[in-house]
């Protein structure tokens, strides 16, 4: 690998990939880094896949450290990645986020490089070819064509959206991340809680859109409402948060005006569909956002991470019912 700037090669790099059964794609990622601008170590943080995948990253000379499945944690995972590495700066994808291009990576820490207030980066995501209207939309929704910087006066603006960011493609200062104790042990949105800690201590993020993951998900309706469910349940654990951007419900109308508006105009007959799906959402979110006076064994039912329920940071940080 070579540096391409002068003044990237002063900071040390390195990019946390947390893998699952991950063959399908984890060579095309490290193939496609192979042949970046800039120098950096990785690290695959795998939770006991049963493929090929730890083959695959020791072959593009990564480092590997093996987890079990029920100890994977979003925040939590990714903090450990992170101290392990101990780099200045600390890139994370998914296993499920394709580079565009080989200097993703360059793409995305230059803004923390230039800018000693900008703590986060994150990249663009759009849909992989052939995805579907419900597949597409959000990516088109959330990920502009116009790279952005925002900080804590923006809220009044930009509400929720203030705080929005992907760790499927995004890039972190350590030491900042050290000063509001890394990323939290939550069921999910670890990268949303760590922005919105870093935005209240002054610094700022930004969105790099001209670093490009592909990156898209086909849900159905019951995954969901327990996605919807799990945001709504951590959105509840921080009321703080809630206290400065208030409910999430303003940027969900926006984005459900803007679907149906969209399918209307190009499949009409999916108006149904698109608005059954949008229920879902609010009404996984709503029973989230409330959680926490439900049993366990229905929680667990209702969240996408069954396994989260029971493992050591639930049973440690909450003790479960």
């Amino acid at each position: 690998m070579k540096t391409n700037f002068f003044f990237m090669s002063q900071y040390s790099i390195g990019l946390v990939i947390p893998t699952r059964n991950s063959q399908a794609t984890l060579s095309c990622i490290l193939q496609i880094l192979k042949n970046s601008t800039i120098e950096f170590t990785t690290l695959i943080i795998d939770s006991s896949s049963k493929d090929q995948t730890i083959s695959i990253a020791k072959s593009h000379k990564a480092k590997v450290i093996i987890i079990p499945q029920a100890d994977f944690n979003h925040g939590a995972t990714r903090e450990y990645a992170r101290k392990q590495l101990d780099t200045d700066i600390v890139v994370y994808l998914t296993q499920d986020a394709i580079p565009v291009s080989a200097d993703l990576i360059e793409l995305l820490v230059k803004p923390l490089i230039k800018h000693d207030d900008i703590a986060v980066s994150y990249g663009r995501q759009i849909a992989y070819q052939g995805a579907n209207i419900f597949e597409a939309f959000p990516r088109e929704y959330n990920y502009g064509n116009n790279s952005q910087i925002r900080e804590i006066d923006d809220v009044a603006e930009y509400g929720v959206y203030t705080f929005f960011c992907s760790n499927s493609c995004a890039a972190y200062k350590n030491a900042v991340l050290n000063e509001i104790g890394g990323f939290k042990s939550v069921l999910t949105n670890e990268d949303y809680f760590a922005v919105a800690d870093l935005l209240q201590k002054g610094y700022k993020i930004a969105y790099a859109a001209d670093a490009v993951v592909k990156h898209s998900h086909s849900y159905t309706l019951w995954q969901e409402f327990q996605r919807y469910f799990d945001t709504g349940y951590v959105r509840a654990e921080s009321p703080i948060i809630q206290q400065l951007v208030g409910q999430a419900e303003s940027r969900g109308v926006g984005f459900v005006t803007a679907l149906l508006k969209k399918v209307w105009h190009e499949q009409p007959l999916l108006i149904p569909y698109a608005i059954i799906q949008s229920l879902m959402k609010w009404l996984g979110y709503r029973v989230g956002f409330y959680g926490s006076a439900l049993p366990l064994w229905l929680r667990k039912r209702l969240s996408q991470q069954s396994f989260y329920w029971s493992s050591k940071i639930y049973l440690r940080d909450f003790k479960a019912d």
